[in-house]
């Protein structure tokens, strides 16, 4: 059980409770300040014409609203903003957003009875959550229509993710025995008004595109050892002289993931301690750029990534909705603090990063399948009859087409505001564009991994050197080998594919090596 308020909840908390659905509760101490800010505001706003409490919404707000009619105006907006359309998104990410609106809403400054903390807890913990479809934020006032579908969830109405399926909001109620939310005073806006939809998926993305940066360093080592590369263009020596954390850290790990390697090379041992005198020299004195450079390209994606997992656990922790309501100092503030350029930036930028990583293993792909290149392994890593045979050729199509895919999304979201809202909303962030979009890029760039595996599994067993490869090396290629056979005949390879793309996605690689990666 995971203990919520009177800390930062950090993206490792993030991913405990998303991806391994660890339960959480809320400290006492929190419900108590919740309560405090529900209290002052319920008495603050008598008698006071304050924003989305007795005045409409937007350009609406001109208009104020009886006090009879404040429970109803937060109904009706929840209602009227539930109009999102395209598909559904998934139940991992529909708790990723009950998470991130909790975790704002903990702040204390949102105005809303404790009663909807209480009830956004049980769903989590009961993994049921309500639908959102992904076509409808712009990521300004909120993510509102995806913070709606959320909102009409806890009113007890819509449809829920539960069981493995969708079925009937009142349904679900009945069955864990729970009761809808009641509208206090504000709890409808404080629910649509916020980044908590890009900030769900955004956490996701920094969460899978790390691990993404882990197994390209791991399959970068591995073609240095089957290519017996000199191991000195990832040596501390060289990348310490490069003041970027990120080199030095993916250096780090390839130095850490080559030990006990008996095919990487010392350059002393083969072109200093003894005098070389070939006019022509047949191996390799440096190897391509895309073996070579590792360091330099996934560093710059490693510290991309990191800094963006900041600035998601900033936005976690945010009072991210309006107005904020401050007890404290006896006041309530109007302003914006529901834009979400701060996440729309972000996502571009770590798409930008992963469509890079996604280009290095196409390229390291391109350069295992051509003899031209590696000098090593024969065509498309074949290892049945050249020309009858085909080995992985058809397999880097898929690679090559889904990069290009990777490079077309890559264009910036956060850059294509439209007004909307009567021009209300002038400028908006599109960050659920974004981060959906970074998404994709994500799980694409899986699939590119998953065929460069493949590519790895077989010219490791054409040159027969499993034995000979690191301890790290050594149990990728173990559990890939569970999946993709070694093959001479040609075979229909779709399935091992998906299947080699799963188990890069559910393993958690990170985890898997540990303080090794520190």
């Amino acid at each position: 059980m995971i203990s919520l308020g009177g800390k930062d909840l950090d993206i490792a908390l993030f991913e405990q409770i998303i991806l391994q659905q660890k339960q959480i509760s809320i400290a006492p101490a929190t419900l108590k300040e919740l309560k405090r800010s529900y209290d002052f505001l319920n008495s603050f706003s008598t008698d006071k014409l304050i924003y989305g409490i007795n005045t409409g919404f937007g350009p609406m707000a001109q208009y104020r609203i009886d006090d009879a009619d404040r429970r109803q105006l937060q109904y009706n907006l929840i209602r009227s903003h539930s109009s999102g359309m395209g598909q559904l998104l998934s139940p991992q990410h529909c708790r990723a957003f009950l998470l991130a609106r909790l975790s704002s809403l903990l702040q204390g400054c949102s105005g809303i009875h404790p009663d909807t903390v209480t009830l956004i807890t049980e769903l989590i913990n009961n993994e049921a959550y309500p639908c959102v479809y992904a076509h409808g934020g712009v990521g300004a006032s909120g993510d509102l229509v995806q913070l709606a579908h959320l909102a009409l969830g806890l009113i007890g109405e819509g449809n829920f993710w539960y069981e493995g399926k969708v079925q009937p909001a009142k349904n679900v109620f009945k069955k864990l025995n729970l009761q809808p939310l009641s509208i206090y005073i504000r709890e409808g806006l404080a629910m649509l008004n916020g980044t908590s939809a890009m900030t769900g998926i955004g956490g996701i993305n920094v969460i899978m595109a790390q691990r993404l940066v882990v197994w390209s360093t791991l399959f970068s080592l591995m073609i240095n050892e089957l290519m017996e590369a000199y191991d000195d263009h990832f040596s501390e020596p060289l990348n310490a002289v490069k003041r970027h954390k990120g080199q030095q850290q993916v250096a780090k790990w390839m130095r850490t993931f080559a030990k006990n390697s008996k095919l990487l090379r010392k350059r002393n041992e083969h072109l200093y301690d003894k005098k070389v005198t070939d006019d022509v020299i047949e191996e390799k004195v440096q190897e391509n750029y895309s073996v070579r450079c590792v360091p330099q390209i996934l560093g710059a994606i490693l510290d991309t990534i990191q800094y963006t997992g900041t600035v998601i656990e900033n936005e976690l922790n945010s009072v991210n909705d309006n107005p904020v309501v401050d007890y404290k100092n006896k006041n309530i503030y109007h302003g914006g603090n529901f834009h979400g350029d701060y996440v729309a930036i972000e996502m571009d930028k770590m798409k930008l990063a992963v469509t890079k990583l996604s280009m290095l293993a196409e390229r390291q792909l391109n350069f295992l399948l051509n003899p031209a290149l590696n000098g090593k392994i024969p065509a498309f890593a074949n290892a049945g009859v050249l020309g009858l045979n085909f080995g992985i050729q058809g397999m880097q199509y898929p690679a090559t087409s889904t990069v290009a895919e990777n490079q077309a999304l890559s264009t910036s979201l956060y850059v294509h505001s439209i007004p909307n809202n009567n021009d209300n909303q002038d400028i908006v962030s599109m960050g659920t564009n974004a981060a959906l979009m970074c998404e994709r890029v994500i799980e694409n760039t899986y699939e590119v991994l998953a065929v460069e595996l493949s590519a790895l599994l077989q010219a490791i067993g054409i040159k027969d050197i499993s034995r000979k490869l690191s301890p790290s090396s050594k149990w990728l290629y173990d559990n890939g080998r569970e999946i993709f056979p070694f093959f001479k005949e040609d075979f229909s390879a779709s399935q091992h594919l998906q299947k080699l793309k799963a188990w890069l996605m559910d393993t958690d690689v990170i985890a898997h090596f540990g303080k090794n990666l520190k």
